[in-house]
């Protein structure tokens, strides 16, 4: 039986990543030894998260060890020069690679994964892919798997909050020394000037109720962090949407740093009574099976899970007009343009006037799609090459 690791920042915590990667995890777990390395603090594992018990998954808890305060600055010294002066050279990146991962916490890291005789080690977002690639030398005979869950835009664009333009090449040339790349759309897979798969996520649950199509409530969900799900955007919008429309409400479901904003913002156009804001559950199901239009408000995304769960619910979509998105659900979503709030309201209004039967019968249709059968097969075809 082959031993597959997934290295991951965390597994026990709210997120996206941290979804697919348990379902996709316990999924293999069936046939496969299947370890997760994480870095979560050991005091907070917690198997319920994600339904992490319902597999038999091994778990090893990892920490970087610190690095002398010299050495530090020099190889900070040496990064910064890399991102700012010299040139983006394979050489200078290699050094660069050495420089942001001392050698301390590569020989740390190594050790860590040797330990596990595993088969293939599968390195989730890229800065662990990266990481993995420094240590291939000492990891002879394991396949090195890097796993890209953020869009090609939102890690190498011009206002990244990931990695930024400046390490572009660096990380190109970094990822193409592993033995396979994922991302998640085949637009992604155009931008890299060097070979990758393409493995779209699954549908990560399972679907509540059906949509009646009658509660009259725009539905969002996703993790309130700096700028990435737009929520700020929507609100703004529905304000907008709001002062021709008194029936609709919205409800915002997540948690995170931007709840502060949001809540002023919902109360500078005085819409308390119109727009809620619903922490984290476990039980999403039942918000889809209320909602009668999902909006997704992103700047950027990898591939939004949200996408296929509201659709297996039956919704229609608002989006922004992110490649993936339009991948995913073609001529089927209510596109705006990224970030225009007044096309965003025009799209709320539109929404509205739907053929509601209609749309969420193509809803479901293209929520087979992303079933996880048929996704689990793809990664086994990666498993056994």
């Amino acid at each position: 039986m082959k031993r597959i690791c997934f290295i991951v920042d965390s597994i026990f915590s709210f997120g996206g990543v941290q979804r697919v990667t348990a379902v996709i995890a316990k999924a293999l777990a069936k046939d496969y030894d299947v370890t997760i390395v994480t870095m979560d603090d050991s005091s907070i594992k917690n198997t319920s998260f994600y339904d992490l018990q319902e597999a038999d998954i091994h778990y090893r808890f990892f920490q970087f060890p610190s690095i002398n305060p010299l050495k530090d600055k020099c190889c900070k010294l040496y990064s910064a020069l890399f991102r700012k002066l010299l040139p983006q050279t394979r050489l200078t990146s290699d050094w660069y690679a050495h420089s942001s991962f001392p050698s301390e916490k590569r020989n740390a890291l190594t050790k860590e994964l040797k330990a596990g005789n595993y088969d293939i080690i599968i390195g989730v977002h890229a800065p662990l892919a990266v990481r993995l690639t420094s240590c291939k030398s000492q990891l002879r005979g394991i396949k090195l798997i890097g796993w890209i869950h953020n869009s090609y835009q939102a890690l190498f664009g011009k206002h990244s909050h990931y990695i930024g333009s400046e390490l572009k090449k660096h990380y190109e040339y970094q990822l193409e020394k592993l033995h396979k790349i994922v991302v998640l759309c085949q637009y992604d897979a155009q931008q890299y000037h060097f070979p990758t798969t393409v493995i779209y996520n699954p549908l990560t649950l399972i679907p509540g109720e059906l949509s009646s199509g009658a509660s009259k409530r725009f539905l969002a969900v996703g993790r309130f962090s700096r700028r990435h799900k737009g929520f700020d955007l929507l609100i703004k919008a529905f304000h907008l949407f709001a002062q021709n429309n008194n029936e609709w409400t919205l409800d915002i479901v997540g948690e995170g740093e931007e709840e502060t904003l949001y809540k002023k913002l919902i109360s500078e156009y005085q819409l308390e009574k119109r727009i809620t804001i619903y922490p984290f559950t476990n039980h999403i199901q039942s918000y889809y099976s209320n909602a009668q239009v999902y909006v997704l408000s992103s700047r950027w995304e990898g591939m939004p899970l949200v996408l296929m769960e509201s659709m297996s619910h039956g919704l229609p979509i608002i989006s922004s007009n992110l490649p993936v998105c339009k991948e995913i659900m073609g001529d089927f979503g209510l596109y705006f343009e990224n970030e225009n709030v007044d096309q965003l309201a025009q799209q709320l209004e539109c929404a509205t006037q739907l053929d509601w039967k209609k749309k969420s019968q193509e809803a479901l249709e293209i929520a087979k799609r992303y079933n996880l059968d048929t996704i689990i097969q793809k990664w086994k075809s990666i498993i056994k090459e």
